[in-house]
């Protein structure tokens, strides 16, 4: 495949955004692979060996992709924990060719290349090639919207219902009038990202060390990604309150007809009426009325709280191109002798 790679510093996405954000829209259109999103990740969690490697034609770039070094003559995808799908805009056609051309273009002797965290809604490669492997990674569920919530709702599980009717009324047993508001201006996210800071630290993710602290790097990379979203209209956060009090939120980014829930916290202190549960009732009620939106995606492994909210699941796959057979032959070789080692 003859294709005219140009290779550069990835720090050089930022003068290049349009053709990103051109190409990102016809290919993958999830609004954290666009450039206000990828840029603060970049700029927080980058080691600043990553490189953008892109292809243009007449009409604009026509593949692209973020990778990194991550051994001797090995490459992937830029890959931080943030973010749900590796950064790799790729044609339609024969991926195992345009890798090919890829390895022999990147710096080095180029190995091997990963692409992490492939969407197979989009990414068509079904089984492995000579010098391409499949592997599954999770799978990941969604929700259609394509009835009204009353149809959707009665079609949940009988446990789903009983339980939010039940919790719902403990809590305005108690006086308390449970509401939901949408945070959708850039001038209010740095408010929003605190309290739903203070919603992690109430729970295990401050004994892990992984809650948004707004001193630390994920607050100031989800400050600046959900500003850049709010101000091309691409953001929400969803904030539910007992009273005065914040108990449950969501972090969401949409493009187009999907709307993605990057990140939930909830109060621990009000575990036992499942705050974040009644938060979704509410948010997935006003999501089917508005009818601007045809599916979220929650772009996680498949929980067992997920299934309460949707039957339908798909795989989420790694693709490793081999420079050449023999290296991948090997490579499987190896993998299929290490359990019979162990």
């Amino acid at each position: 495949m003859n294709i005219e790679w140009k290779i550069v510093p990835a720090r050089e996405l930022a003068s290049l955004a349009a053709s990103w954000d051109a190409l990102q829209a016809r290919r993958l259109p999830h609004a954290f692979l666009r450039t206000h999103f990828l840029l603060p990740l970049l700029e927080q969690f980058g080691t600043g060996q990553e490189l953008l490697v892109y292809s243009e034609g007449a009409d604009g770039w026509t593949v692209a992709l973020l990778v990194q070094p991550i051994g001797q003559g090995r490459w992937n995808t830029f890959q931080p924990s943030q973010l749900p799908l590796g950064p790799a805009l790729l044609p339609d056609g024969n991926i195992e060719a345009l890798l090919q051309s890829l390895l022999r273009r990147l710096p080095g002797l180029a190995l091997s290349l990963g692409l992490t965290q492939q969407d197979t809604l989009f990414c068509k490669v079904t089984a492995d090639t000579p010098t391409l492997r499949r592997q599954h990674y999770i799978d990941t569920a969604w929700v259609d919207i394509e009835t009204d919530f009353d149809t959707y709702w009665e079609a949940r599980g009988k446990n789903l219902r009983q339980n939010s009717r039940k919790q719902l009324k403990k809590v305005e047993g108690t006086g308390v009038t449970p509401r939901l508001d949408v945070i959708e201006a850039a001038d209010e996210v740095a408010t929003a990202l605190a309290q739903y800071g203070e919603l992690e630290t109430s729970g295990w993710k401050a004994e892990l060390g992984t809650a948004i602290s707004m001193e630390g790097a994920q607050g100031r990379f989800y400050q600046r990604a959900l500003e850049g979203a709010a101000r091309a209209g691409q953001m929400r956060i969803y904030r539910y309150w007992f009273g005065e009090e914040v108990v449950a939120m969501d972090l969401c980014v949409h493009q187009g007809d999907c709307l993605v829930i990057l990140k939930t916290a909830y109060q621990q202190a009000h575990h036992a009426v499942s705050p974040s549960t009644l938060m979704r009732v509410d948010e997935f009620r006003a999501l089917f009325a508005e009818g601007r939106f045809k599916r979220i995606e929650f772009y996680g492994r498949v929980m067992e709280w997920h299934t309460r909210w949707t039957e339908a699941s798909r795989p989420l796959v790694h693709l490793t191109a081999f420079r050449w057979g023999w290296l991948k032959a090997l490579q499987d070789w190896r993998a299929r002798r290490a359990p019979a080692t162990a």
